[in-house]
């Protein structure tokens, strides 16, 4: 008799473990019943049995095969591991993959590009315009917006790095300011303790000031140094910036793209060409280049520079050559006859070569 029942059980037994081997085989290793790669989105505090009951809803696992799978992940100890976020379950996947997928956290990540030399307002624009960044600080003003940051006493420009950067869906917009700035904190921390000793600022908040006015001016990579040695030189030297896009960010919205006399002439502590020294905010998000320019920035006695209309400037160590640079590359035909006659010929400069 107990031959008997040992042999039934044993039996027993044996079905069992032939049916969770085949569970196994044919159903957890099969890849799941999809036509297409499939968007899946786990919420936040779901088990893992919940999103199996979601499964059988949606009519891609059966009954045997979701108990089968959220044991498995039991006995695994792992089911309570999953996390929530939204996933692409790609074409081919089975269910011990997707298990290792929601577990890994390897969500679908969206991304959003902040341009360098973007000032706060156009990056806040950016971010309330994404669909998968959840709004959470609403149209409030910069100093509230620092605030809820954890950053009360703090002006917003420049303070954000720009890159492009990847998130998950669900993300707030709380969330990608502080990432953004914590990567700005450690790219300036790390370009400020590569500074040249005789630099004329005093904190690395003056360099991403300055740096961010470098980042404005260039639209050649390779003239950043350039640049930010020439901003340095005229600091030494107590001289004005005098420096356009600093005007234009004062002017803000009523810029029309043109400049004008008046307008070098406004009242405001971002006029360079009224002021002297830094303006008392950056005037826009500078890229790591920038920033290591104004850490270590070219040698040279050039004071002044023109933009030559193809994105480069023309550097001057004098203002008469400057003035010469500025009839070549920027007035042209326009220069008066007694603007001209101020020109005096310079072996370097392109205006008296002609």
């Amino acid at each position: 008799m107990f031959r008997i029942l040992f042999l039934l059980l044993l039996l027993f037994v044996t079905a069992i473990s032939s049916g969770g081997y085949w569970l196994y085989k044919y159903r957890l290793t099969a890849p799941l019943q999809i036509y297409n790669d499939l968007q899946y989105t786990v919420k936040p505090n779901t088990t893992l049995r919940k999103v199996a009951m979601d499964l059988m809803e949606k009519e891609l696992l059966d009954y045997p095969t979701a108990l089968a799978w959220v044991s498995l992940a039991r006995f695994q100890k792992r089911a309570h591991l999953i996390k929530a976020g939204e996933y692409l379950i790609p074409l081919g996947t089975t269910l011990q993959q997707l298990l290792d997928i929601m577990i890994a956290g390897r969500t679908i990540q969206h991304s959003l590009t902040i341009p360098e030399g973007w000032n706060f307002r156009q990056m806040m624009v950016a971010i309330r315009q994404h669909p998968q960044i959840v709004q959470t600080l609403g149209d409030i003003d910069k100093a509230t917006i620092m605030a809820k940051l954890g950053w009360p006493d703090q002006h917003p420009e420049g303070r954000f790095y720009p890159d492009t950067y990847h998130f998950p869906t669900g993300t707030t917009d709380v969330e990608f300011l502080q990432r953004a700035y914590r990567v700005m904190e450690s790219e300036l921390k790390a370009a400020w303790e590569k500074r040249r000793d005789d630099l004329p600022l005093d904190t690395s908040y003056e360099a991403l000031i300055l740096a961010s006015i470098v980042e404005k001016e260039t639209g050649v990579a390779e003239e950043r140094p350039l640049i930010a040695g020439v901003f340095v030189r005229r600091l030494k030297k107590d001289m004005k910036l005098q420096t356009d896009p600093t005007v234009i960010y004062a002017l803000a919205e009523a810029f029309d793209g043109d400049i004008r006399k008046r307008d070098l002439k406004i009242d405001s502590p971002y006029n360079t060409y009224r002021y002297k020294g830094l303006p008392p905010t950056p005037i826009a998000m500078p890229g790591r280049a920038a920033l290591y320019a104004v850490a270590e920035p070219a040698d040279g006695d050039t004071l002044f520079f023109v933009a030559k209309g193809d994105g480069s400037h023309y550097f001057s160590a004098t203002n008469r050559e400057h003035e010469c640079a500025v009839i070549e590359y920027q007035l042209k035909n326009k220069a008066s006859k007694s603007y001209r006659n101020r020109c005096r010929r310079y072996p370097s400069c392109a205006a008296c070569r002609r």
